[in-house]
């Protein structure tokens, strides 16, 4: 059985369990999510938990032991129960740690070197809005703890060069993918001499060192996603026509075929690379790609492997290894970089 106490002046939470300081966390967790409008249910308890359904079960009774006010509503869309919580019986729980908060503070610092200006203030926004929520001597307390986190950290850099956006693209782009509406952009392809207008169809947005536009040109005979620089709009203006998304598209599966977010070629390769030996500790450290797999070669090397496309990409990574990595395949990327590999560079990624 678990007991949770909380006070009200200090709103420090004491939790007595026989069970795991793990166990008591969830529950927590799960006491929060109650509260919400839609409260929670048992699947729902499940995927936040990664547990099974008889797991779930016993959290909603240890719930209802903690909180009698917590109620059984059936869901008007599904049928099925889902348990509420009143916003006062948790609200002492839900006050947000100087750490929370600082790390906020270091997303929007982030956010702000490689993403548009609107999600940036969009941050800046939420971050006001919670602290206006906490009474006024915590809110003094946290930000203090806050700002002394964040000194201790260092805040967040990100050195080298990078893109600088226009606040009405950025906004443009947000708009229209939020309403799935149809964008017109004045764009300039690399191989363009001068921007000329285009209608798209936005379908998603892929950060990286550079920002890229997952949409569709309604110009183009075929109507299949490409990929726009977002620097290279340089004026961008949402239409008032909506359009519907290619049937089963998804983002994040979409950008699982990339190596980075460019892509140059329309075909995905298997792509094998060999890091020798003196690499693998540094090798070891990177996620090349979601689908990676590797193994260890009988001369102590590393065999990485995934499916992707985006040769271009791959090939601007692999000349930070100089000859450190051999590609064993695609052979089209093994032609691309063999001329620069190198043996005179004094460090690796």
């Amino acid at each position: 059985m678990i007991m949770i106490t909380v006070d009200d002046k200090s709103c420090h939470i004491r939790v007595e369990a026989h069970i795991s300081y793990r166990n008591a966390i969830d529950l927590l967790t799960i006491a929060a999510r109650a509260a919400s409008m839609r409260g929670v249910s048992l699947a729902e308890i499940e995927e936040i938990l990664e547990r099974d359904y008889r797991t779930a079960q016993r959290v909603i009774t240890a719930l209802g032991e903690r909180f009698p006010e917590l109620e059984k509503v059936k869901d008007e869309e599904t049928g099925k129960a889902r348990w509420k919580l009143p916003y006062k019986a948790v609200a002492p729980l839900l006050t947000p740690t100087a750490e929370e908060l600082a790390a906020l503070t270091l997303a929007e610092e982030i956010l702000g070197k490689g993403a548009g200006i609107d999600q940036v203030e969009a941050l800046r926004c939420l971050h006001a809005k919670i602290l206006a929520l906490i009474p006024g001597d915590r809110s003094r307390r946290i930000e203090a703890d806050e700002e002394a986190l964040l000194l201790a950290l260092g805040h967040a850099a990100r050195p080298g060069p990078r893109q600088v956006g226009r606040e009405n693209v950025d906004v443009a782009i947000s708009t229209a993918l939020k309403g799935s509406s149809l964008l017109q952009v004045r764009y300039r392809g690399w191989k363009d001499s001068a921007a000329r207008d285009r209608v798209l169809a936005p379908h998603g947005l892929l950060l990286g060192a550079r920002r890229y536009l997952v949409a569709v040109d309604l110009g183009k005979i075929g109507g299949g996603l490409q990929h726009f620089r977002v620097d290279a709009i340089e004026d961008a203006t949402v239409l008032s026509k909506s359009f519907v998304k290619k049937e089963g598209f998804d983002l994040d599966e979409h950008a699982e075929r990339c190596f980075g977010s460019y892509q140059q070629e329309s075909g995905v390769h298997d792509v094998v690379w060999r890091f020798a030996p003196k690499a693998v500790t540094r090798a070891e450290g990177f996620l090349f790609h979601p689908t990676q797999t590797t193994e260890q070669g009988a001369d102590g090397s590393l065999i990485v492997r995934f499916r992707a496309a985006g040769l271009l990409e791959m090939c601007w990574h692999l000349y930070m290894w100089g000859d450190a990595v051999e590609v064993l395949s695609p052979p089209q990327l093994a032609e691309m970089i063999k001329n620069h590999r190198r043996s005179d560079f004094p460090s690796m990624p």
